[in-house]
Parts: structure tokens; C-alpha cells; sequence
């Protein structure tokens, strides 16, 4: 997607730690009318997966999730970091280490929202070393949903991941994929 492309050329910024930094539009500050036209992309690139679910993890994925899920016409689903008080009864679990905070979580959802009628698209705003994505994937596996296809915003393809689930058969589609960044250049794969 050329906009999603252009969108960090002039707002995102690189950090140490190959991080990119697009909170003044996707993941803290988010430019709706852009996220609608992401939705509408993803929507057109998954329409015939069968897709009757979407599924992210808090946080940043959220926004794009309900976005892609109303375009859809489908419910949305997040996996939770924490388990609470309000998600009861019988769940499904997975850890999952954060790139960004460098932290584990263990992720949940409720097995009365995820279940084996499921076909799901599992939607995050980055793909960078894969492991958000494991634990979605292990949380439809306990499921015994299936996973659909996976969209991502934004992909880093140096870190493999993307390539490595497109090599296990996945459908994966990212808005935008960073072959290599530094503070003063991004490059995309073309």
C-alpha cells in the first residue's frame, strides 16, 4: 500500500533498537481516515479467505482490528495480557514476548469467543521477530479455529518472520514492508 509506504516516510521515525515510531498516526495518535482505508485493503486482499473472526492482542492492534472487522462485517476479538476478572470460566493461553517492551505476557482469550466454527484473520499493527503472531496462533490452535490469514500494517521483513509463515503456507498481507532501516533511511522490498 503506497499511502502506508509514504505515511512513514513522513511521520514515522526511526530509533535505536530498530524500532519505528508511527504513534503520531497508527498505534497512539490514529489518523481514522487512514485507518479506514486500511480496512478497506485488508478487506479486499482476505475477501475470499472465509473469514468469519477477527483476532489481535491488546494493544495497538486493536484500533485496526475493529476497523478491518467492521469493513468485514465480522466480530472482533482481542486476546487480553493480563487475565482478569471479567474473562471467567474456561480459556485459552499463550505466552508471548514483546519486541517492543521486551517483556512476556501471557495472552488470553475466552473459550466462549473463540471456538472450532471459527475462521480467523489475525490482524497486528507490526510484524517484526513473529512471536505476537505464535501466540495468536496457538490460541486458535487450543480453539481448533482456523487461521484464516494474517494482516499486518507494518512488516520488518529483515527480521524473516513474514517469509517464514508465507513459506508454512500462511496468507500473510502487510500494508508496508522495511526490508532495512537506519535513522535517516527506510527501505521497502518492492
Amino acid at each position: 500500500m503506497k499511502q502506508m509506504e509514504e505515511k512513514i516516510l513522513r511521520e514515522g521515525q526511526v530509533l535505536p533498537g530498530d524500532i519505528l515510531k508511527v504513534g503520531s498516526f497508527l498505534n497512539q495518535n490514529i489518523d481514522t481516515e487512514f485507518l479506514g482505508q486500511m480496512a478497506k485493503e485488508f478487506a479486499r486482499l482476505f475477501a475470499d479467505d472465509g473469514i468469519n473472526k477477527v483476532l489481535t492482542i491488546e494493544a495497538s492492534g486493536i484500533a485496526i482490528a475493529a476497523a478491518v472487522g467492521m469493513e468485514m462485517g465480522v466480530p472482533v476479538l482481542f486476546a487480553k495480557k493480563h487475565r482478569t476478572s471479567n474473562v471467567d470460566g474456561n480459556t485459552y493461553s499463550a505466552v508471548v514476548h514483546s519486541f517492543t517492551h521486551n517483556e512476556d505476557y501471557n495472552v488470553v482469550v475466552s473459550s466462549d469467543y473463540l471456538t472450532s466454527a471459527d475462521r480467523v484473520l489475525l490482524v497486528d499493527d507490526f510484524l517484526a521477530n513473529g512471536q505476537a503472531l505464535n501466540g495468536l496462533m496457538e490460541l486458535c490452535r487450543q480453539a481448533g479455529a482456523e487461521v484464516g490469514g494474517i494482516a499486518i500494517a507494518i512488516e520488518k521483513c529483515f527480521s524473516g518472520a513474514g517469509d517464514r509463515l508465507r513459506a508454512q503456507g500462511m496468507h500473510v498481507e502487510s500494508l508496508a514492508l522495511i526490508e532495512s532501516m537506519t535513522e535517516n533511511e527506510v527501505i521497502f522490498r518492492s
